[in-house]
């Protein structure tokens, strides 16, 4: 039967995101656009926080990002073209009594939300103990299919988790067309994104201009609905079959908004298992981005400031050679991986701290990038990491021969007492 015919549950919403990222990650496949946490092995990646995580084009994924965006799983590698399109297997029809609210009841909800048209490749998963539900389809206007997917969640109301799931990406870590943050009449936070399913819209050398359109509402009580569609049948390994996603904006928002999936979300069983401890608190990403630009060399310029966020905080600078991004990420408390990060190999200085360097590849693969990386961490367990690239942004080829920045200026940095004052 349809989810407005289930009865509605009164649950409190006291279920912590962390937790429901633990039930999700046997059940989806993750990628390059899945958690980015802090200690990463080897320390060669920076904090990349879920701004950066969502518009990165995080469709194959569960749970991605700080924020918790929910998505769906869905078919293809992460490579582009016709051939993998047509590898691409048939989903098996949803289930009629794999939850109290079946898989196929999501999908003929979701069919009868959208506009008259085609529908093929339905698939989904109902609400049932620890495996997240969604439906998705590919949707047919008559001018071209596109995929569109729904994914529901529960999450803690008023956390940092929703404020950052319902944030528009900063623009110097993701390029995107249009982003706004909106708050509703009843309280629910929407964010409304249009970007790239790949940032730097190319795989493999080749040009894919594969369009990921996205809303993430989260109401006040904790109810998280995540709508996406691309102008592909598959958010990967399926050419592009139109311009544009075959639903507008104000049609993404229509579906986000609709009650039955409240009455959805309001059926997924709660854990009473405890809740997983909250994460170290970061330092505010204002002052951490005040600390690095009192850090700078003279003769570089400030040309962008990124939004920023805690522990993080990145900038464009130009010292008249072309422009060049600068991240950093500063994190208390990582005595525990401290020796992953920092093996043998690494230097310690005279007051214990040990450094390492890399110079390398840039990790989201435009033309002639690279990353150079100072990464640090104290005896009291605060690491600081800094990177600088020979582009704007990791996305777009390079446009200078080395970062504005020498390894010896972003040591001088990421070893700076001023940081002591943050952890």
């Amino acid at each position: 039967m349809p989810i407005e015919d289930h009865k509605e549950h009164d649950h409190l919403f006291e279920d912590r995101l962390g937790e429901a990222l633990v039930h999700a990650s046997g059940d989806y496949e993750t990628d390059r656009r899945a958690l980015v946490a802090a200690g990463t092995a080897r320390g060669r990646k920076l904090l990349r926080r879920r701004r950066a995580a969502i518009a990165a084009g995080v469709a194959a994924v569960a749970l991605v990002g700080v924020g918790g965006s929910l998505l769906v799983p869905s078919g293809g590698d992460g490579g582009g073209g016709q051939s993998m399109a047509a590898a691409r297997p048939t989903p098996p029809p949803p289930s009629e009594n794999d939850g109290e609210i079946s898989a196929a009841d999501l999908v003929r909800t979701l069919k009868g939300l959208l506009p008259e048209g085609e529908f093929r490749e339905e698939q989904g998963r109902g609400v049932g103990p620890r495996m997240m539900p969604y439906a998705q389809v590919v949707y047919d206007d008559g001018k071209g299919g596109g995929a569109v997917s729904v994914g529901l969640n529960r999450v803690e109301p008023h956390s940092e988790q929703v404020r950052e799931a319902t944030a528009c990406p900063d623009r110097i870590a993701v390029p995107y067309d249009r982003c706004a943050s909106t708050e509703l009449a009843d309280g629910s936070r929407l964010m409304l994104f249009q970007g790239y399913e790949y940032p730097g819209r190319r795989v493999n050398n080749h040009r894919v201009d594969t369009k990921w359109w996205h809303a993430v509402l989260v109401s006040p009580l904790g109810h998280q609905v995540d709508v996406s569609e691309w102008n592909a049948e598959a958010e990967k390994g399926a050419p592009e079959t139109r311009d544009e996603p075959p639903l507008t904006m104000a049609q993404l928002k229509k579906i986000a908004t609709a009650p039955a999936w409240r009455k959805a979300i309001d059926a997924i069983p709660r854990d009473h298992r405890p809740a997983p401890p909250a994460p170290p608190s970061q330092p505010d990403g204002a002052a951490v981005r005040y600390t690095l630009v009192s850090l700078l060399p003279k003769g570089v310029t400030v040309v962008t400031k990124g939004q920023g966020q805690d522990g993080f905080a990145d900038l464009v600078l130009d010292d008249g050679k072309g422009r060049s991004l600068v991240q950093i990420n500063v994190q208390p408390r990582m005595s525990d991986v401290e020796g992953e990060l920092f093996g043998s190999g690494a230097e310690v200085l005279p007051d214990g701290t040990k450094v390492v360097s890399h110079q390398e590849p840039g990790e989201k693969g435009g033309a002639g990038v690279v990353m150079w990386t100072v990464d640090t961490i104290r005896t009291d367990g605060l690491r600081v990491v800094v990177s600088a690239f020979n582009s704007g942004d990791q996305h777009s080829a390079a446009t200078r021969g080395t970062p504005a920045l020498t390894m010896k200026q972003l040591r001088a940095i990421a070893t700076s007492a001023k940081w002591k004052k943050l952890g």
